[in-house]
């Protein structure tokens, strides 16, 4: 008879005598994925956007730790940090990279021009000179855009209609990301016909947001606009209570503001582009290519207000406002 423990070390033995190649076949057939984001690990909203796009992976047959392995490089950096992440995941040599934001794309696309990426939350990918067009990409990456830059004006006009007396609007972006400035630029397009002067705040740290929307609200008849990016997502909290401080009214490109306690927003649900972009991910997967898949633009623009919120600015949102908007926060 042969004692439990004999029979283990023989098992052991016989599993590590199965052929070199029996296991090579193995780890062949685990398919390799980056996911490169400047949103901390633990930031709610990337914990929701994750957690899509796991969820689409599985729909696809997908499960981490049985047919994929997932490597991530998470939260904020500079340029240079930026870069070296995007650089280290190249070296993984993966089957497809996600990323998330115009920033770790560009990054990215600097870093390879032959791994296959999958992006979702950039703004228009063809003017930012990512894709060559949304219908044929043209190159290593595709995905699933914003919007276009001039999406952004709706925000002002929206802002204007809530807040009729605002009249100078303060709108935070992130210098260093070419996005924002172009987001930028077409408020300041969108300006004079609601006769509205537009100019930027810094958001790189909270100590510059504290000082210029401080600095900003000593003047009456100020608002706040702020455009889409990680850059505001991360200062959430702290925007959100700058503008209840100093009575600002103020839109956002993301719902989770107003869930938060902003008064409004108006852009895409942020979690759905994640399942899909995993649809992408497994035809990429299955040996198609980014070129051949084309940039997917949003379809519907949701618009929340938070009533609790407008009562304490002193507002009162008009009702054919109130009738266009998806969900409103009592």
């Amino acid at each position: 008879m042969i004692r439990r423990r004999e029979f283990m070390a023989l098992l052991g033995g016989a599993a590590a005598a199965w052929p070199t190649a029996a296991r090579a076949q193995r780890a062949s057939a685990i398919k390799g994925i980056g996911v490169l984001n400047v949103l901390p690990a633990d930031d709610a909203e990337w914990q929701a956007r994750l957690a899509a796009f796991h969820q689409g992976l599985q729909e696809s047959g997908w499960t981490i730790g049985r047919n994929i392995r997932v490597e991530y490089r998470l939260g904020p950096g500079d340029g240079e940090e930026l870069r070296r992440r995007a650089m280290e995941l190249v070296a993984l040599t993966p089957d497809a990279i996600l990323v998330t934001g115009s920033a770790p794309l560009a990054s990215l696309l600097q870093a390879t021009r032959s791994v296959p990426i999958v992006f979702v939350s950039v703004t228009d990918p063809v003017g930012a000179g990512f894709v060559e067009s949304l219908a044929r990409p043209g190159g290593n990456a595709t995905g699933f855009a914003q919007f276009e830059y001039g999406m952004s004006g709706k925000w002002l006009e929206l802002l204007k209609q809530v807040a009729p007396k605002v009249n100078r609007v303060a709108v935070l972006r992130d210098p260093t990301v070419p996005t924002g400035i172009a987001q930028l630029a077409a408020l300041h397009s969108a300006g004079p016909s609601l006769n509205v002067v537009v100019s930027p705040l810094d958001v790189r740290d909270p100590d510059a947001i504290k000082r210029t929307v401080t600095e900003f609200a000593r003047s009456t008849n100020g608002g706040l606009v702020l455009t889409a990016g990680a850059h505001v997502i991360r200062h959430r909290e702290l925007i959100i209570a700058l503008a209840a401080l100093h009575h600002l009214p103020a839109i956002y490109p993301y719902h989770l503001f107003v869930i938060n306690g902003g008064l409004m927003s108006y852009g895409i649900d942020t979690t759905e582009p994640m399942r899909r972009a995993a649809g992408y991910v497994d035809r990429i997967l299955r040996g198609e290519k980014p070129a051949d898949l084309p940039v997917q633009q949003p379809t519907k623009f949701e618009l929340m207000i938070n009533l609790k919120t407008a009562k304490a600015l002193g507002l009162t949102v008009p009702p054919s406002v109130l009738a266009t908007a998806d969900e409103v926060i009592e």
